[in-house]
C-alpha cells in the first residue's frame, strides 16, 4: 500500500507539472502578438522617423534647386522641373508619393515674395504594425527658399579658378556705389586688397576667399565667401568685328575702327562715338594724359588690356542704346 501511494502522489504530481505548463504556453501565446507588436511599433517609429528627417532633406534640396531656376529667370515649368529632378535625384519615390510646388508660396510669410515651395508627400512601409492594422503611414515635408535681392555686380572676375581674380593694388583709391565686387574663382585670395590700397563698395562676394591686407568699407557686415559663381551678364553679346584699315592711333581726335597696334595715348585726346577694336596692343593712358569720349566701346581682343598711369585723366562713357548700351570696356 505504501508503494502504491507513492505511484499515486507522483502521478498527480506529474498531472500538476503538465497542467501548469500549458497555462504558460497558452498565455504566451496569446501575448505574443502584443510583445511582437511593441517591439514592432518601437522599429517601426524609428524608421518613420528617420524617413521624416529623409523627405525634409529631399524637400530642402528641390527647393534650393527651384529657386536656382528662378534665380536665372527660368519659367515655372523649368522650375518645377528642376525641384522633381533634384527631389528624385535625392531619393523621393514618385511611385508612392507626390510632390507639390508653388511659385510663389501657397502660405506661409511669403506668399507675396520670390520664393519657391516645395511640399513633398511619401507613403511609407508598414512591417510588424501591420499585424493590427493596413491603414497607410503617410509623411509629408515642407521646404521655402527665399531669393533676396543684392547689389548687382558691377566689376565681376569670370575666372573658375585664377588666384587674385580681382586685385586692388598699390596706392589706388577705389570707391563704388549701389554694386558689389564679385569674383567666380575659388581661390583662397579670389578677391584680394594689398598695399595701401582703398576700397568702398556694398559687398565683396567670392565663389572661394578673400583676402584684405586692410580694412574695406561695406554695407554689408562682412565678405561673402563660398558663394555660388555669377553668370556671364555678357555671354550673348557679340563680339564686335575688326575693319580695314588699320586706324593710325598718333592723332588728338580717334575715330571708331580698328587699331592693330593697341592705343597709348599722351597729351590730350578725344575719342568719337563708336566702336574701337584693339589688336596687338593695350589701351594705355600716359602719364598726364588727358582723355575724353562718349558713347564710347573699347573692345580687347586676343590678350589685349587696359593701363592708366596715376596721373592720367580719364573720362569715358559708353553707350546709353544700342547692342552695346552701358558697355565702355569689352
Amino acid at each position: 500500500m505504501e508503494w502504491g501511494a507513492r505511484i499515486l502522489r507522483r502521478s498527480v504530481s506529474r498531472l500538476r507539472q503538465t497542467g501548469e505548463s500549458g497555462n504558460v504556453a497558452t498565455i504566451f501565446a496569446l501575448s505574443l502578438p502584443i510583445v511582437v507588436g511593441a517591439a514592432g511599433l518601437g522599429i517601426e517609429t524609428s524608421y518613420w522617423y528617420y524617413s521624416s528627417l529623409k523627405l525634409q532633406a529631399v524637400a530642402d534640396a528641390a527647393a534650393y534647386a527651384g529657386a536656382l531656376e528662378k534665380v536665372s529667370g527660368s519659367d515655372k515649368p523649368t522650375i518645377v522641373s528642376a525641384a522633381t529632378l533634384s527631389a528624385t535625384t535625392n531619393g523621393w519615390d514618385p511611385s508612392t508619393g507626390t510632390i507639390e510646388i508653388f511659385t510663389p508660396p501657397s502660405s506661409g510669410p511669403n506668399v507675396a515674395k520670390k520664393a519657391v515651395e516645395v511640399i513633398v508627400h511619401q507613403t511609407l512601409d508598414r512591417f510588424f504594425t501591420s499585424i493590427f492594422t493596413q491603414n497607410a503611414v503617410g509623411a509629408q515635408a515642407r521646404a521655402v527658399s527665399l531669393i533676396i535681392d543684392g547689389s548687382k555686380a558691377c566689376l565681376t572676375a569670370l575666372n573658375h579658378s585664377a588666384p587674385k581674380a580681382a586685385l586692388f593694388s598699390g596706392s589706388s583709391n577705389l570707391k563704388l556705389t549701389g554694386c558689389v565686387v564679385m569674383s567666380n574663382s575659388i581661390a583662397a585670395d579670389a578677391i584680394k586688397l594689398q598695399g595701401s590700397a582703398s576700397l568702398q563698395v556694398d559687398c565683396l562676394v567670392s565663389a572661394g576667399g578673400v583676402s584684405l591686407s586692410n580694412p574695406v568699407t561695406t554695407v554689408c557686415a562682412s565678405p561673402i565667401t563660398q558663394a555660388l559663381p555669377a553668370a556671364d551678364p555678357f555671354a550673348d553679346l557679340p563680339a564686335p568685328p575688326a575693319t580695314n584699315p588699320c586706324q593710325n592711333s598718333n592723332q588728338s581726335a580717334l575715330q571708331p575702327g580698328t587699331y592693330c597696334r593697341g592705343l597709348s595715348l599722351s597729351g590730350n585726346v578725344t575719342l568719337s562715338p563708336g566702336v574701337y577694336v584693339l589688336q596687338g596692343g593695350d589701351f594705355k593712358a600716359n602719364s598726364n594724359a588727358n582723355i575724353s569720349g562718349e558713347g564710347v566701346v573699347i573692345y580687347l581682343a586676343g590678350t589685349s588690356g587696359v593701363s592708366m598711369n596715376g596721373t592720367a585723366t580719364v573720362k569715358l562713357s559708353a553707350p546709353t542704346s544700342g547692342t552695346y548700351s552701358g558697355v565702355l570696356f569689352y
